[in-house]
């Protein structure tokens, strides 16, 4: 059974009748075709009416036991595994660039046993397999997590922030965080509130489509990465995702307004509101947004990395049930953050719900549940309604960075009055102002 890992009743009768053994090269017919290519495993949940065999373009298919007229062994291959390359060398001429891995799909494997990806690949084996790297920078790799992205919580945005923070002791000109996708918008945003005022290029990255599948996006995105921390004129957190479906050009977001918009395109994070503020091209960075901040060289930097757990973001519907707003307020939340219909509203039948959370003094905003464009609160009586209650109209912040920003604020003020100033601050550039003649050429070619 081991030899034929994840197999069993017709499907694992027919291989073991052919004398077949994982990663043997076969040649299959059909009653329509013939394939040929290495026999693979199959996860643990897998039926038992198929094969699975990896074609020579590196593409995996499954066969129908029912239409295999013939299988035959045409040469014993090594089982599928992992081999990663040699540590490149490095010119002690490059700057030094720290990745810093947190796990998720730019850092998975194709698990066989459950047909999933996971956590598999150390940082160093980011860049021993993407030897290029070393032609752009001398890389130190650490693994602070090895998780996926949904399992992050604010306590690991404190602990990455304040690992950032003190690595800028040891030279070097940039960090890459490699990162799951799923909620990489999440701790972009969060550390672009921690670490206000870094000095150096902060820039998470992530892949769509592990690094083992022909379709992946890991290495170009990962390059990227590693030029814009090293060679950027400009510091700041920032997310570097493809930026369309080709190969050659990758976005450099704003890590306060960017969303993932898309749940497999290679190109699904998108700059809201405003347009990515650079593109990376063949290791060419073509900065689009003048008014960034410079790199420094002081190591001077502190971060402030406390966040407030106890926030809630709620998204309003049609039949919502207000009573959500009361367990929430009786569980002891401080932040509340609502996603409102349109311009920024919610039901009637919300509001007493809602003067209660205020008057027990807790921090409630507004932000709008479309994606693009900005609340307004004055426009409807419902706005003004809501207004008058204590609400506050969170301008250009999408829920995720709203909740995000409001977990910051309330983790570092003393007052409610402080934290309802803070929260209609710019304070990282997270509130978008309107779009600048190149910007706006930008973000329409980016659509």
């Amino acid at each position: 059974m081991g030899e034929l890992a994840g197999y069993r009743g017709e499907a694992l009768s027919l291989l073991e009748n052919a004398g077949l053994s994982i990663g043997d090269l076969v040649k299959v017919e059909t009653n329509a075709t013939s394939f040929e290519g290495y026999l693979m495993p199959r996860y643990e949940l897998a039926d038992n009416h198929h094969i699975v065999i990896k074609l020579k373009n590196g593409y995996n298919i499954g066969i129908s036991i029912k239409k295999v007229r013939s299988i035959t062994k045409i040469a014993e291959g090594e089982k599928p595994k992992y081999t990663p390359a040699l540590l490149p060398k490095f010119s002690k001429d490059l700057p030094k660039v720290l990745i810093l891995s947190t796990g998720g799909t730019i850092a998975s494997r194709i698990d066989y046993r459950t047909g999933g990806v996971h956590p598999a690949l150390t940082a160093e084996d980011l860049y021993t397999s993407i030897p290029e790297i070393a032609e752009i920078a001398q890389v130190d790799a650490e693994v602070l997590f090895s998780v996926f992205s949904e399992n992050l919580r604010a306590e690991h945005w404190c602990k990455i922030a304040e690992h950032i923070a003190s690595s800028l002791y040891k030279g070097y000109r940039g960090v890459v965080v490699t990162h799951g996708t799923d909620t990489m918008g999440y701790t972009a945003a969060a550390l672009s509130f921690a670490l206000k005022g870094i000095p150096v290029p902060v820039v998470l990255v992530g892949a769509q489509r592990s690094s083992d599948r022909p379709s992946s996006d890991a290495a170009t995105n990962l390059l990227a990465a590693v030029s814009v921390a090293s060679k950027a004129t400009f510091s700041g957190v920032y997310v570097a995702m493809h930026a369309g479906l080709s190969d050659d050009v990758i976005a450099v977001h704003h890590a306060a307004s960017v969303r993932k918009n898309h749940t497999s395109r290679r190109d699904a994070f998108q700059s809201i509101n405003r347009s990515p503020v650079a593109y990376v091209k063949d290791g060419v960075i073509q900065q689009v947004t003048s008014n960034l901040p410079p790199r420094g060289e002081s190591t001077d930097f502190r971060p402030s990395a406390r966040f407030e757990e106890q926030v809630a973001l709620l998204k309003f519907h049609p039949n919502f049930d207000a009573t959500l707003i009361d367990y929430l307020v009786d569980k002891g939340v401080r932040g509340l953050v609502l996603e409102g219909t349109g311009l920024g509203h919610v039901g009637h039948y919300c509001y007493d719900s809602i003067k209660r959370a205020v008057g027990k003094g807790v921090l409630v905003g507004m932000c709008s549940q479309c994606i693009w464009g900005r609340v307004r609160m004055t426009v409807y009586d419902t706005g003004r309604d809501l207004l008058n209650i204590g609400v506050l109209p969170l301008d250009t912040l999408f829920p995720e960075v709203a909740l995000v920003k409001m977990m910051w604020v309330l983790g570092n003020t003393k007052t409610l009055e402080e934290a309802r100033e803070l929260m209609l601050k710019d304070l990282v550039g997270e509130m978008v102002q309107r779009l600048t003649i190149e910007e706006r050429r930008g973000f329409e070619q980016l659509l």
